[in-house]
């Protein structure tokens, strides 16, 4: 067994006693294996250990995998990064998921980009759950108006909300923060019922994620190693 195939179930050890401390069943909680910057080889072992969902940053490294490994069936490429303007379009025309979604003109754009023979474009919005200033995301207060836009918008689907919290090792800090963004995430619930996935939690804070309600963990050294 190769060190990353190794690292891979010892993730998913991790994530199933993650789930079980929480009393969740682990069907509830989707692992994103965050591949960016790592070749298109180690996708594939990770894609033959079961894994079918990835995640990427940077746009052409992410395009130049994803056609390479086109022929592998039911695998789901997320867009985790930020989002330039110029780059709405080979997104909007490559990715099953985008996860960074925090401003009205982008929302529109990949609506009016998506090719028409693609399903909706399953959407996530960024929040800034922290209040840092250099933070992507909105503000929780501007939730509701961004998620009726792209919940009108007829090739995008509103899926959740997504969030990167404080790197911190406060966990009551990180405790507070996760916990506002389940309530956040609830309150929106009952207005677009279909909402199932909030997306929070990474190598660290895995565990902590799980227990206050995360649905998606993304996580990426601790699966393919460190960025070359």
């Amino acid at each position: 067994m190769s060190t990353l195939e190794q690292n891979y179930q010892l993730v998913c050890d991790r994530l199933q006693h993650a789930c079980d401390q929480a009393g969740r069943p682990r069907s509830e909680v989707k692992l994103l294996a965050v591949s960016k910057t790592k070749p298109a080889d180690m996708v594939a072992t990770c894609y033959q250990q079961g894994q079918r969902s990835f995640g990427e940053n940077y746009l052409q490294d992410a395009i130049e995998k994803i056609e390479a490994l086109q022929h592998l069936e039911g695998i789901d490429w997320h867009f985790i990064g930020p989002i330039q303007s110029n780059k709405t379009r080979p997104i909007a025309s490559h990715f099953h998921w985008v996860e960074t979604v925090c401003r009205d003109k982008i929302a529109q754009r990949l609506n009016d980009q998506r090719p028409d023979d693609m399903p909706p474009l399953n959407v996530l919005l960024q929040i800034n759950i922290s209040g840092e200033e250099q933070k992507a995301g909105i503000e929780p207060a501007e939730v509701e108006a961004l998620a009726e836009l792209v919940h009108e918008l007829p090739n995008l689907a509103l899926r959740g909300l997504m969030c990167i919290p404080e790197n911190t090792e406060d966990e009551q800090a990180l405790a507070d923060q996760f916990e506002r963004m389940k309530a956040l995430f609830q309150q929106l619930q009952q207005q677009y019922p279909q909402l199932d996935t909030l997306s929070m939690g990474m190598s660290a804070d895995m565990a902590l994620a799980v227990e206050h309600g995360s649905t998606e963990v993304r996580i990426g050294t601790d699966i393919f190693g460190a960025r070359s």
